[in-house]
């Protein structure tokens, strides 16, 4: 029977859902940034090599959070256009809440949500998991790794930043100035034909290239594309 939860039971079950996952966990939440706690967890979903998939939708993750999960070998992220659901299944649970995955809203903000289980609801459970499978479906995983660069100020620089010319942006730079996100600006490079995708990576192809964008790389900050800053979406 399904049980409600309030903020602080919410956050309970979360964790006990997390850690009891065996075959597969799905965690769908707009917005991601993670506490320590469930960081510690995910880690021992990894090295247990379980299947976990990371849904969310509402912003770009910020370089910590995005370097953390590129050191996660079993952990798939994918981001799903006007994402608002917030769900985390495992093979044996599900929690339809309000509350993100994310320190704020787990730590400050009032929260709701139903907690099920598979056995007693099997149903629920099912119509709940057939739908998280199709945000799956329908979102674009992200390669984390495309472009590593740290969150500065517009007029802050330093030696340690990777060099770009004033002619020339990033692509999450360019996708900023063009008001959409950086995974949906690389799909419609991808469909325009400058990007083809290998696998999980995305490379750059010889019209990309004649358009004039470039593949840099940095120790630091690892690979990332530059594209001229007059490029548009038409």
């Amino acid at each position: 029977m399904a049980k409600f939860l309030n903020t602080s039971a919410t956050n309970y079950y979360l964790e006990e859902l997390i850690k009891g996952a065996r075959e597969r966990l799905i965690l769908i939440s707009p917005f991601l940034k993670f506490n320590n706690r469930v960081k510690e967890l995910l880690e021992d979903k990894d090295r247990m090599k379980l299947d976990v998939r990371l849904v969310y939708g509402k912003t770009e993750l910020a370089p910590k959070e995005t370097n953390w999960l590129r050191s996660l070998e079993f952990v798939r992220t994918s981001f799903c256009q006007h994402l608002h659901a917030k769900c985390y299944i495992s093979d044996e649970a599900a929690i339809i809440t309000s509350m993100n995955l994310y320190d704020f809203s787990q730590v400050n903000n009032n929260e709701m949500g139903v907690f099920l289980r598979r056995e007693d609801d099997q149903e629920l459970y099912r119509d709940t998991l057939e739908e998280a499978n199709r945000l799956i479906r329908v979102s674009e995983q992200v390669r984390l790794s495309a472009e590593q660069i740290e969150e500065r100020s517009d007029n802050s620089k330093t030696d340690s930043q990777p060099s770009e010319s004033i002619e020339k942006l990033s692509s999450s730079k360019l996708a900023k100035a063009l008001g959409v996100k950086t995974p949906e600006l690389l799909s419609k490079l991808e469909e325009r034909g400058w990007l083809v995708k290998e696998g999980d990576e995305q490379k750059l192809t010889a019209e990309g290239k004649k358009a004039g964008g470039e593949l840099k790389v940095s120790k630091r900050f690892g690979a990332y594309f530059v594209w001229p800053s007059s490029t548009t979406l038409r």
